[in-house]
């Protein structure tokens, strides 16, 4: 897996990444005021973000966090960094341990404050029921309400008024505050608190100027629709970070560590070292990346790559850290540990995603920044308008209030982070890792994708697709001596004969043969000398270099197959050529069906590789793609992206070599696979954990789902907030039904992003 990134990051010897847990906000104002302050630090680019409540900054190296936090402490907010996670090599916010509990306490606030609300709500709005005196059972439910019950707003809106700002608290506070205020006034000092009686010290004041009027309904119903509302954000807002969290819940928190004597030591993860063996008992996480080095088992990778199909290992495969083991014991060595391992990485890859912004999300948050303001100068306008044109206190008081309440930005705030914590999560549990939110705008401009050949459409593991024997030679027994002689070699090719002769072996009875005198000749092939003859292997120059020339009926077949793009390696022994070994990188299963579901997506498959056009073809021909250019280098194949968006195209790039970082790079939308190096997965946009060219369209399905549901949360926030102003400053809107369409707005982006959780 990839290193961790920094998009738009100076160079690392002049700066540094600092990350922060953000306590305190309330809204998207609230992350837009303490960017806007980080920011005007001398070298500071910061990130606010209201869904995931972190900052991160990139900062000068000599830079401390203490200097970040202190700034947003003075902004009337708590910060820390993130503690953490054992073994993880990532963090985790500080308090996310007390989550449960707040939530337990958010939960019986809300209660209690509903509670004591609805006898309040049902007296003002059923006539029959109100009693003698009913007003002043009113004020004594409404004051815990609006006093106990919405403190935590009222504090918050007290806080920020201290630093000289406003924020949605402010309005909810003046508008709660105000409507309680203005019921106590009338209960007191106006013709509400007996009913037919005029106040002696208000013999002025009539009914239809509002001194008789009670807006205790008003204050009780808006506190508890808000509370309501962020006790059901908190929730969804945590039902988002799931798959997140449930990443870094995948780490083992201790290992069985076999010591030198054969011992098992019981050890914290912390503790183990690369080069360290451990054992992995059935139904066990695998502790770290390693390589099994006894036994064989049945490993479960769906967390990680999202593959269905447990994994078979055996001596010699590499395993991956917080996986399962399904089946028998397994003795593993350690590779990777701690913030090296690919559980790590992909775990940082996530975090980063999803407290970056795409372009549409600074919009909203420059919007929310001002909003607050506006929507205060706004309902003071509104007041001021209808006692101008002497429609009453009563009815001006009402407007006010209702632009005040139903104005709040929550929506706003909401729409971009909590689509990207769903998207990206549940791309994660996919095995499809996003950088960032600006790889979701690359995916919607795509036409065009360029699909790597090696290891990309193909398995990039050369394997014996044939053997072609002269007449009188048993195939078997040729690809048996071949596969003796070439036991000693290192070579890709004669692994792939080595391993076609034990699967041939596997279904004979005949005894197994060995080698002896093995001497490999670089570039050409192998002798050795197999149950007493002595093997020639390799080129069919080296044969006859060697004595051993093809006869015409071989040589016809070798044609045949280098056409075919199949490579030919040559065996003989006593004199002759006995047969053709035919070796080809195969087609992976998936890859035809890859490409339709490309073609699908409306994108243009082209198929770049370095390989002779005749292998090219022979893909070309299976694939069914129209477009191909063989024989490139890796600067060919920047070339050839070069001259693809020259024309005009929008340029995808899915490769998984070394050869293939370039081309990534310079692509609109590099997408890795991860079987590939960890520079390839770096220059990439999108990173498929698991080879499957199937996963690379159900990659770009996700971005352009996710980057659509933002823009329909975005559409919704900033309609609501367009449409129900101007109802409200009309008097259309009741304060307590404005507070509740309010939370009810908040509630809708957060259920659109968890649509995501359903992606197939």
């Amino acid at each position: 897996m990839s290193t961790p990134f920094a998009p738009g990051r100076p160079s690392q010897a002049t700066t540094s990444r600092i990350e922060l847990s953000v306590g305190g906000m309330t809204c998207a104002s609230c992350a837009a005021r303490i960017e806007k302050r980080l920011n005007k630090l001398d070298g500071v680019n910061a990130t606010v973000n209201y869904a995931t409540e972190k900052a991160i900054a990139t900062v000068p190296f000599d830079l401390e966090p203490q200097r970040l936090i202190s700034e947003i402490e003075r902004a009337g907010y708590t910060a820390a960094l993130p503690t953490p996670q054992p073994g993880s090599g990532s963090a985790t916010r500080p308090g996310d341990e007390q989550g449960d509990v707040e939530a337990v306490r958010a939960r019986t606030r809300l209660l209690l404050t509903a509670t004591l609300a609805a006898p309040v709500i049902l007296l003002a709005m059923v006539p029959a029921w109100q009693f003698t005196y009913w007003q002043w059972a009113s004020l004594t439910l409404a004051a815990p309400v609006v006093l106990w019950g919405g403190w935590p707003i009222h504090r918050a809106a007290l806080a920020n008024l201290r630093h000289g700002s406003a924020t949605m608290d402010t309005l909810i506070s003046i508008g709660t505050l105000a409507a309680f205020g203005w019921s106590v006034y009338a209960l007191f000092l106006g013709t509400a608190g007996v009913p037919g009686m005029t106040h002696p010290f208000v013999l002025t004041l009539e009914r239809t100027d509002g001194a008789g009027v009670i807006y205790l309904e008003v204050a009780v119903g808006v506190t508890t629709f808000i509370l309501a509302g962020r006790y059901f954000e908190a929730r969804a807002k945590r039902s988002a970070g799931a798959a997140l969290r449930a990443l870094l819940e995948l780490g083992a928190k201790d290992v069985s560590v076999l010591t030198d004597a054969g011992r098992e030591i019981r050890l914290p993860i912390d503790e183990l070292t690369v080069g360290t063996r451990f054992v992995v008992r059935p139904g066990e996480k695998i502790a770290t990346d390693g390589v099994v080095v006894d036994g064989s088992s049945a490993v479960d990778v769906s967390m990680l790559t999202g593959e269905p199909v447990p994994l078979e290992v055996t001596v010699g495969t590499p395993v991956i850290g917080g996986c399962v083991n399904f089946g028998g014991k397994l003795v593993i060595r350690a590779t990777r540990v701690g913030a090296d391992t690919q559980l790590a990485q992909m775990t940082r890859l996530v975090e980063r995603a999803q407290a970056g912004k795409a372009a549409v999300q600074r919009l909203a948050d420059r919007v929310s920044g001002v909003f607050v303001p506006v929507v205060i100068a706004l309902a003071v306008a509104t007041l001021g308008f209808w006692l101008g044109v002497g429609a009453g206190a009563g009815t001006a008081f009402t407007a006010a209030v209702a632009v005040l309440i139903v104005s709040c930005p929550c929506a706003l705030g909401l729409a971009t982070p909590t689509a990207l914590l769903v998207g990206t999560g549940r791309g994660a549990q996919l095995g499809i890792l996003i950088k960032g939110p600006e790889v979701l705008e690359s995916t919607r401009r795509v036409d065009t994708v360029v699909l790597d050949k090696t290891g990309t459409l193909t398995t990039g593991r050369m394997s014996l697709v044939g053997v072609v024997a002269t007449d009188g030679e048993d195939a078997h027994e040729v690809l048996r001596l071949a596969g003796a002689a070439e036991d000693g070699s290192q070579h890709p090719i004669a692994a792939a004969i080595i391993a076609g002769a034990r699967a041939a072996d596997a279904h004979s009875a005949g005894p197994q043969l060995s080698a002896t005198d093995f001497q490999a000749v670089d570039g050409l092939g192998v002798r050795a000398r197999v149950d007493g003859v002595m093997v020639y292997v390799g080129r069919p120059a080296f044969l006859a270099e060697n004595g051993h020339p093809l006869p015409d009926p071989l040589s016809a077949a070798l044609q045949a197959a280098e056409a075919a793009g199949r490579t030919v390696v040559a065996v003989g022994w006593g004199g002759r050529a006995r047969g053709l070994l035919l070796v080809a990188d195969q087609v992976k299963p998936t890859s035809a069906e890859a490409v339709e579901a490309l073609r699908r997506l409306g994108l243009r498959p082209v198929l770049l590789t370095g390989d002779n056009p005749a292998s090219a073809a022979k893909v070309v021909a299976e694939l069914g793609i129209d477009d191909v250019v063989a024989g490139v280098l890796p600067a060919g194949k920047v070339a050839e992206i070069t001259r693809l968006r020259a024309q005009g195209r929008v340029v995808a790039m899915v490769g998984d070599g070394v050869n293939d970082a370039a081309a990534l790079a310079s692509a609109d939308l590099g997408i890795a696979l991860g079987t590939g190096s960890d520079v390839t997965i770096e220059a990439s946009d999108l990173t498929v954990v698991r080879g499957d060219p199937l996963v690379v369209p159900d990659a770009i399905r996700l971005s352009r789902r996710t980057l659509a549901v933002i823009k329909g949360n975005l559409a919704w926030a900033f309609g609501y907030n367009v449409a129900a102003i101007p109802l409200a400053a009309t008097g259309f809107l009741n304060p307590m039904i404005a507070g509740a369409a309010m939370a009810l707005s908040s509630a809708f982006v957060v259920s659109n992003s968890l649509r995501l959780r359903r992606f197939r």
